[in-house]
């Protein structure tokens, strides 16, 4: 962990990095309520009040950014550690917002899938046709949950449908690099699935006894919890892990290739950016920090940059 370099501190949740051209790293801060951009140097400037909860954050086919707000959370502090903890009073429902990058201005898209309400949407991945893929957690309660599921949506608002239903705590999301495969971690069960795209917002489902048609990649022993994921250019996955404070790669096969080891345990996101991708940038939101270090490949440049 030697080399690890923290960006910034001091957010509240951070998740959803993005990584733009300028080398600035776009990401939420889910207590915060914010999209926040963190300079090269660490200063830090609020693009954006969402309300509720901002989860994932993409860069879409019109510069604009695309939120995942998953309704908002309770928290707790334990061991000096930030983190979300139940459902508040005022939560409605889960959205997709888009936030103009200039004005900060924001529209509703989608707050609900045919009949069902959106419940808590939290990583997102843009396709090269203009559309976007999504998890949606579901919601945990006292005593209950809210099975989760993906989905994907048009840009402009006007189309939303059912990929994959019903989830356990779907989480990270990501493309393979020829756009063919849709990766979904399981957050926890610790497990990676994949699902076979044949167009646009429709995949090929395997059969029972697979409990929603993805196909299994990996898991991992121990108590160890899957978040968010990003690609390599070479097709890996890495998937932040929650517990054990780690990015697990993972081959297409479902090999693991190795653990990444971080100083929290609330590893929750992974991006890549730099002038060749092979800067890693990582969100520990337990202790409220942007950090980066160099990555050994390149990792996947995404369908749309700003």
């Amino acid at each position: 962990m030697s080399n690890i370099r923290v960006i910034a501190g001091g957010l509240r949740f951070p998740e959803g990095p993005v990584a733009m051209r300028d080398g600035s790293v776009v990401l939420v801060e889910i207590e915060r309520q914010t999209i926040s951009r963190v300079a090269p140097e660490g200063t830090v400037t609020v693009i954006a009040n969402t309300g509720g909860g901002p989860n994932g954050l993409a860069v879409g086919p019109d510069g604009a950014f695309y939120v995942c707000n998953n309704g908002g959370f309770l928290w707790r502090t334990e061991m000096n550690m930030l983190r979300p903890a139940g459902v508040p009073s005022d939560y409605t429902s889960g959205r997709i917002q888009r936030i103009d990058p200039k004005t900060g201005a924001i529209t509703v898209l989608y707050d609900r899938c045919g009949p069902h309400k959106l419940l808590g949407p939290n990583d997102i991945v843009f396709d090269h046709n203009g559309g976007f893929y999504f998890t949606d957690l579901g919601k945990a309660r006292a005593r209950d949950r809210d099975w989760g599921g993906v989905y994907y949506a048009l840009a402009d608002g006007s189309s939303i449908v059912e990929v994959a239903h019903p989830i356990l705590t779907p989480n990270g999301i990501g493309l393979s690099p020829d756009g063919r495969v849709l990766y979904v971690a399981e957050t926890e069960t610790a497990r990676l699935w994949a699902f076979d795209v044949v167009a646009p917002g429709v995949v090929q489902k395997a059969p029972f006894p697979s409990p929603h048609g993805g196909r299994f990649v990996a898991g991992l022993g121990g108590y160890q919890r899957f978040d968010s994921l990003a690609v390599d250019a070479a097709g890996n996955v890495c998937v932040a892990t929650l517990i054990n404070g780690s990015v697990s790669v993972i081959a297409p096969d479902g090999k693991l290739l190795r653990q990444v080891p971080m100083p929290d345990m609330f590893c929750t996101n992974i991006c890549f950016g730099g002038p060749d991708m092979r800067t890693a940038y990582m969100t520990l939101s337990g202790t409220g920090k942007l950090v980066a270090l160099d990555w050994p490949e390149p990792g996947l440049t995404l369908a749309y940059v700003a």
